[in-house]
C-alpha cells in the first residue's frame, strides 16, 4: 500500500515531513516525496491518494481503562448530563427499558449536578427506581451512588464503618448511609452485583475496538488490570480479533503482597509481544480533588478541615514500590493530589538509591496539583507526567477549582510547567473516566484549555496551554517511549510498524479553535485498514466500508 500526495508528520527528528508513504506487510517500507516512493511501487501496489490529507503516526492512548469503558454500553450513560432532573431522567427511561435488569447500573455523573454541590443521595435515586438496587458510579470512578435497596443488599446500615481507603459517607442527622461512597467503601455494594458474562465482554471489546480505530486509536495503555481481563486480550490477539497493541498495567492496592509482585512479573514474562504486553504495575496512592480524598500539603480551600490522605502508609508504599521496581516492573502511580505526587516522587528517589541507577520509566499518572519545588525533579528522576488533557475541560471544572482555591490554581493540570521543567509529557483519556477518549477532544483542549464552543475566551489557567506538536508528541511517540516501545513505533520511520491514523483537517493549518472538528479519516494498524471514509480518493481499489473489528482487510 502506498499513501502518496500527503502532509505527513512523522514525528521523527529527520525527516520531519514527507508527501507519501509505503507500507509492505505491517512494516513501514519507505517514507519520502512523491517520486521517491513511487521508485518502490509495483504493478500489484495499491496507491492512495490523500489529496493533501495530515497523516500522523497513530494515537497512543496511554492511560486507559478499556473494558470498563467497553462494558458501558450494557448501563446508563450519564455523560454530559447537566443536573439532577437530566440524571434522573436518564436512570429512569433506562430503566424502563430494561425491565429484566436485576441491578441498574452506569456512571458519568459529575460532581456539579448535585444542589449546592453536595454529594448525591439515595433519596434521589430512590425516586426513579426503588424496587431493585441501584449503583452509579461519579464519572472519575472514585465516588458511587447507591439507592436504599443496594445499601440493603450490601447489608449497610446506621454508623457502617469502612475499614480502608475510603468512606462510607453517613447522613450527619440519622446516622444512616446517605448513598454516597467514596474510594474503596464502593467494594462493598460493587462487589454483589452480577459480573458480565464472558461472552458479553469479549462483544463489548470488539465493539470498543471498534470505537478506537474510528478515532484513530492503535495503542492503548490499559491501567489498573487484572489476570482475567489480560486474559481476554489473549484470546483476542490468537484468534487474530486484537486490532490495538495493548499494554497492561496489574493493580497495586495497600493488600497487594510480595507474591502478587512475583505473579505480575510472571506475566511479564509471558506476554511481551508487538500486539500485547504486561510489565508494569500502577499504584493508587490518593483520589480525587472533588470529593476531598486526594492527598494535599495544605487544607481543601472549601472544607479546610481535611487535605485528604494516601491510601497508603508511607513505608509500606515505598517497600513496595521499591520491590516491584526491583523485580523489573515499570511502576506507575496514581497521584492526583500535590502531597500524593510529592510522596510518589520520594518513593521513586528512593527505589533508585536502593536499586542502582537504571532505565526504570517511573510514571504519575494525573498530577492534577503539583508543588512548584517538586517540578525540577521529574527530569531528575525520569519520571514521565503521564497526564489527560480532557480532565481539565473548563465546562467540568467549577467544583474542582473551588477545592483547590485560587493560591493553587496557577498549577492546575501543569502541563506548561513540567514541560519547561524537563518532565517528559504522556497524554491520554483515562477513558470512562473522561467526557471523551477522542484523542483529537484531548489535542484540542490541550492546546487551547477553552471548550468546543471558545469558553472561556482567554482560556482557564491559559499559562499552562501547550504547543500543538507537544500535544501531538505527547499522543504519539511520548506513548511509545512510556511502554518501552519507541525503537517499533511511535514515528513514521522506514522498518517500524504500520499503524497511523489519516486527518480530515491539517491540525497545522487551521484555527486551533477549530481542532475538534476534526475526524479520523483511515486508520490502519499493524499494516491493516481497521477503519475508513468514503470519502478518499484511491487510485485502485481499497475497501471503503468499515471493517468488523478483528476482520480487517490487508492492506
Amino acid at each position: 500500500l502506498v499513501l502518496k500526495n500527503g502532509r505527513i508528520w512523522t514525528g521523527a527528528e529527520r525527516p520531519p515531513w514527507a508527501e507519501s508513504l509505503a507500507i509492505r506487510g505491517n512494516r513501514i517500507a519507505r517514507v519520502g516525496s512523491n517520486a521517491q516512493v513511487a521508485s518502490a511501487m509495483g504493478p500489484k501496489t495499491t496507491v492512495l491518494d490523500l489529496g493533501g490529507k495530515l497523516v500522523l503516526p497513530g494515537f497512543n492512548d496511554a492511560h486507559i481503562h478499556f473494558l470498563t469503558g467497553a462494558l458501558r454500553r450494557f448501563e446508563v450513560n450519564l455523560t454530559g448530563a447537566r443536573t439532577l432532573a437530566e440524571i434522573q431522567q436518564r436512570i429512569a427511561a433506562f430503566a424502563k427499558a430494561h425491565p429484566e435488569a436485576p441491578w441498574i447500573t452506569g456512571a458519568g455523573w459529575e460532581y456539579y449536578c448535585f444542589p449546592g454541590h453536595r454529594l448525591p443521595r439515595r433519596e434521589d435515586l430512590d425516586a426513579v427506581v426503588k424496587n431493585r438496587p441501584a449503583f452509579l458510579r461519579a464519572y472519575d470512578g472514585h465516588t458511587g451512588w447507591a439507592n436504599t435497596k443496594a445499601l440493603e443488599v450490601a447489608g449497610l446500615r446506621r454508623d457502617a464503618k469502612f475499614d480502608g481507603f475510603g468512606e462510607i459517607v453517613l447522613d450527619p442527622k440519622t446516622g444512616e448511609p446517605s448513598g454516597a461512597l467514596k474510594e474503596g467503601a464502593q467494594s462493598l455494594v460493587r462487589s454483589k452485583i452480577p459480573r458480565p458474562s464472558r461472552e458479553k465482554q469479549w462483544q463489548a471489546l470488539l465493539e470498543a475496538m471498534q470505537l478506537a480505530a474510528s478515532l484513530g486509536i492503535t495503542s492503548i495503555q490499559n491501567a489498573s488490570g487484572d489476570p482475567g481481563e489480560l486474559g481476554l486480550y489473549e484470546e483476542l490477539a490468537k484468534t487474530g480479533h486484537l486490532t490495538l497493541r495493548t499494554s497492561v498495567a496489574m493493580l497495586a492496592v495497600p493488600q497487594t503482597k510480595p507474591d502478587d509482585i512475583r505473579l505480575f512479573r510472571s506475566l511479564k514474562e509471558k506476554h511481551r509481544g508487538p500486539l500485547l504486553r504486561a510489565g508494569a504495575v500502577k499504584f493508587m496512592l490518593d483520589g480525587v480533588i472533588e470529593s476531598h480524598t486526594a492527598a494535599m500539603l495544605e487544607p481543601y480551600s472549601d472544607e479546610p478541615s481535611t487535605s485528604g490522605a494516601p491510601a497508603w502508609r508511607p513505608g509500606a508504599f515505598n517497600d513496595m514500590v521499591a520491590r516491584a521496581d526491583a523485580a523489573g516492573l515499570q511502576v506507575y502511580c496514581h497521584a492526583i493530589g500535590d502531597r500524593a505526587v510529592r510522596l510518589a516522587l520520594d518513593a521513586f528517589e528512593r527505589a533508585l538509591r536502593l536499586n542502582g541507577p537504571h532505565d526504570a520509566r517511573f510514571r504519575i499518572e494525573h498530577i492534577e496539583t503539583v508543588g512548584p519545588a517538586d517540578l525540577p525533579r521529574f527530569a531528575q528522576l525520569g519520571v514521565m507526567a503521564s497526564m489527560e488533557p480532557i480532565h481539565a475541560y473548563p465546562d467540568s471544572v467549577e467544583v474542582w477549582s473551588r477545592a483547590v482555591g485560587p493560591q493553587r490554581l496557577p498549577y492546575a493540570f501543569a502541563w506548561r510547567s513540567l514541560e519547561q521543567a524537563g518532565a517528559r509529557l504522556v497524554f491520554s483519556s483515562d477513558w470512562p473516566a473522561s467526557l471523551s477518549v477522542d484523542p483529537i477532544r484531548g489535542i484540542h483542549n490541550a492546546v487551547n484549555r477553552r471548550t468546543t464552543a471558545g469558553d472561556p475566551p482567554g482560556g482557564w489557567v491559559p499559562e499552562q496551554r501547550v504547543s500543538l506538536e507537544t500535544a501531538l508528541r505527547a499522543y504519539t511517540t511520548q506513548g511509545a517511549y512510556a511502554s518501552f516501545e519507541e525503537d517499533r513505533k511511535g514515528t513514521l520511520e522506514e522498518g517500524k510498524l504500520a499503524d497511523l491514523v489519516v486527518l480530515t483537517q491539517d491540525l497545522f493549518h487551521i484555527d486551533p479553535l477549530d481542532i475538534h472538528q476534526t475526524k479520523a479519516a483511515l486508520t490502519i494498524m499493524d499494516g491493516r485498514v481497521v477503519y475508513r471514509r468514503s470519502d478518499l480518493r484511491q487510485d485502485t481499489c481499497l475497501p471503503a466500508e468499515k471493517p468488523e473489528a478483528g476482520h480487517t482487510k490487508g492492506a
